[in-house]
């Protein structure tokens, strides 16, 4: 097969975006990671409270950000259309957002997480340190949804590999930082897993200090003069970016909220098909992270060549992008398929998990190919900042067939836990239908 330079020429565009993000989207998962091991280490209840108060966390902090990632596309229209004063209001009125929504999550949190924590009936000491641990979060919460604003600016200019080195930079510092807070060292007191969350809290702030630091100190970045507007509070771009930003945020909980809701359904197969459950969980999650970043880069690159008009520029983009996730995609889909047992292994030296565990991720792999295509397509519309199609995929997928599906598969047709990987394949099915078709008639609205 013979690839044309131009097709070479918008892939090694794709690949110089989207390999930064990829990796920074590991160095953000690993410092979650980092602070569920690390904590684990100063003990059972320590581990408990991190985990109970990450799951908490995570689908709250992904959904709020995805309001804020509303930037990118948004900046990307204003480069690809030459406005360049335009993208230093858009930034300001996005840190002002960032900084509402922050102080709102810090108001819950300091006044409500004790209460939601007790309906769980946690042992006292898991609750008191998953509270604790959520507070000392919040501490972070303004800094890193600023550095989520800030990240978007950047990236969206094509400076993905700055935002990869800043990442990579403050992993082993929050390592660093853990050990000291949680272990109780250099004169610190030892906090035990509360002590993670101070942590990742500092490194949040070190984040948004680093993103400051080098857009003042690159100069492409610097001459688009993005805290000029500082005094200036526009209603109008505030609704902007919150008509574009509230699908995508409520879309993401969506996705998120529903791998929760399907391990609770879950619990009633034991231990057992609880802990093969979460490890296939786990490692798709960790797959995830590719059609993710190649999403992220649709979105930036889409946008720059919608915001020029320049549609079948745009169009060609996402072919690419969509099939160069999708080769990709493949290779993790033979892996699961053939590799299944080796990787459930990776989670658990018990046989039974293993082999249930193998089981599950036989399904993770038609997921991950259906994932694969439904994903970077939500990137490419948010490129022309159509994001209610995400909105209604997420919610007639998931919560419209994936549960209802999974429920009847269980109770009436006796499918036991494979139920619910069986309809959350099925609900993916429909999800990346629907935006396809979705893609088609937006591409042809444009070229008309």
């Amino acid at each position: 097969m013979i690839i044309s330079e131009n097709t070479r020429s918008k892939l090694r565009d794709i690949l110089s975006v989207m390999l930064p993000i990829f990796v920074t989207q590991l160095a953000v998962m690993g410092m979650s990671f980092f602070d569920t091991v690390m904590s684990g280490q100063a003990g059972a209840a320590d581990l408990a409270g991190v985990a109970i108060g990450s799951n908490i966390w995570m689908p709250i902090f992904t959904s709020l950000n995805g309001i804020l990632i509303a930037l990118m596309p948004i900046v990307a229209q204003h480069v690809g259309a030459g406005r360049r004063q335009e993208i230093s209001h858009a930034v300001m009125q996005g840190i002002y957002l960032a900084f509402i929504i922050g102080a709102i999550v810090i108001i819950a949190v300091w006044f409500f997480i004790d209460d939601a924590l007790v309906i769980m009936k946690l042992e006292p000491n898991v609750q008191r340190i998953a509270a604790e641990y959520l507070k000392a979060l919040t501490l972070g919460i303004i800094p890193i949804f600023i550095c989520s604003i800030l990240r978007g600016f950047v990236d969206t200019l094509g400076y993905t590999s700055t935002t990869m080195r800043i990442f990579l930079l403050t992993l082993p510092l929050n390592v660093i930082f853990n050990y000291i807070m949680i272990f109780g060292k250099f004169g610190f007191p030892r906090l035990g897993g509360v002590g993670a969350g101070y942590a990742t809290s500092l490194s949040y702030l070190l984040v948004c200090l680093f993103f400051l630091f080098v857009i003042n100190r690159i100069d492409k970045l610097r001459s688009y003069h993005a805290f000029s507007s500082w005094r200036q509070v526009s209603v109008k771009l505030l609704k902007e970016h919150l008509h574009i930003g509230i699908p995508i945020g409520i879309s993401i909980f969506f996705e998120t909220s529903i791998f929760g809701v399907v391990a609770l359904f879950m619990a009633k197969f034991g231990t057992i098909a609880i802990a093969a459950h979460q490890a296939a969980i786990n490692f798709t999650s960790l797959l995830y992270m590719l059609p993710l970043s190649f999403s992220l880069a649709m979105t930036i690159l889409v946008g720059i060549k919608v915001g020029a008009k320049e549609y079948d520029e745009a169009a060609a983009y996402g072919r690419i992008g969509i099939m160069t996730n999708l080769t990709l995609a493949l290779f993790f889909v033979l892996l699961l398929a053939f590799g299944r047992e080796y990787v459930a292994m990776l989670y658990s030296q018990d046989q039974e998990i293993i082999k249930l565990a193998g089981e599950f991720l036989f399904y993770a792999a038609f997921f991950q190919l259906l994932d694969g295509t439904a994903t970077p397509i939500q990137g490419i519309l948010r490129g022309y900042k159509d994001v209610k199609a995400a909105f209604y995929a997420s919610l007639f997928a998931y919560w419209g067939i994936c549960l209802p599906l999974g429920y009847i598969l269980d109770v009436y047709l006796g499918h036991g836990p494979y139920s619910y990987w069986q309809s959350l394949i099925t609900g993916i099915f429909f999800s990346a239908a629907f935006l396809l078709i979705r893609l088609r008639s937006m591409q042809r609205k444009c070229s008309e």
